[in-house]
């Protein structure tokens, strides 16, 4: 198939008014095709795209921009809230391994489950160690310390998938103990949940759409989630409330938010297209643990 030719800003509105979306002024499509790249905005249009690729009656350029910016805001509250979840899991599982195993046991492939790879572990620890080569904690224990991490160090290291992994490959003792004492669930659950955020993660960390998405992870157990939601932006935010170290932060501060941005871009939005319940603030409330 022969790669289409590039096209220029006014010829690309022109286009998305071609197929029956509504352009008040097409000065400014033009301006904010600018600024954000044709193709990624393309995307906010499938909820409103038929089969013979045009769009439904009433479809209008403002609105899907007004999508595109609740998007990127709730991706970044999002990130924020991820951020604190990676965190808070490298603190947690640093202090049980070293306290279990000692400093460095996460050296020793027995300490984990026969299912753990961990060649291939250590091959990415040291990566991760190389890419960091010139950041100062690096360079002192390369110096001090023989190239040798305590735990407690390595895991600042380790990206939200190696975390994921590192739990998942625990012995199932640990697993449950761990689960248990830090999350209050089980392994199960934890090792989905931690699935999601990791997903859910690394589409926020590259500016990726979350509206209108289907998922490829699905968090297990979550309450208050249909069958058909179950790869749907709700049932990844449940599983990130649930992984939030701090239920009343997450109450009083994240969610409150949250429900701000939703009520800024109501006009604009439409739950069902993300799944989210008429009272969803009301059932994304966090227990305390």
């Amino acid at each position: 198939m022969e790669i289409k030719k590039a096209t220029t800003y006014r010829e690309q509105a022109e286009k998305i008014e071609q197929r029956g979306c509504c352009i008040e002024n097409l000065d400014d499509a033009v301006r904010c095709l600018e600024t954000i790249n044709y193709y990624r905005l393309s995307a906010y249009f499938l909820p409103f795209r038929k089969e013979d690729g045009s769009y439904i009656a009433g479809t209008s350029f403002s609105r899907v921009v007004q999508i595109y910016e609740f998007d990127r805001q709730l991706r970044r509250l999002l990130f924020s809230a991820l951020e604190e979840i990676e965190i808070s899991m490298r603190a947690r599982l640093a202090y049980f391994h070293a306290h279990k195993y000692g400093p460095t046991g996460y050296l020793i492939e027995s300490n984990f489950s026969p299912s753990h790879k961990h060649q291939k572990f250590l091959e990415t620890f040291n990566r991760e160690v190389e890419h960091s080569s010139n950041v100062p904690f690096v360079k002192h224990h390369q110096n001090c310390y023989d190239g040798v991490f305590p735990v407690w160090v390595a895991v600042e290291l380790f990206s939200f998938g190696m975390l994921s992994y590192f739990y998942a490959d625990l012995v199932l003792a640990d697993q449950k103990h761990f689960a248990s004492e830090c999350y209050k669930t089980v392994p199960k659950n934890l090792k989905s949940w931690l699935r999601c955020a990791t997903d859910l993660r690394n589409i926020c960390a590259h500016y990726g759409r979350l509206y209108y998405r289907i998922f490829s992870a699905i968090p297990a157990n979550i309450e208050k989630v249909e069958e058909k939601e179950e790869r749907s932006l709700w049932a990844a935010f449940l599983a990130v409330r649930n992984l939030y170290p701090n239920p009343k932060k997450w109450n009083e501060e994240l969610l409150p938010s949250i429900k701000d941005l939703f009520e800024k871009y109501s006009s604009a939005i439409q739950l069902g297209h993300i799944s989210f319940p008429e009272d969803w603030a009301e059932k994304a409330f966090a227990k305390e643990k």
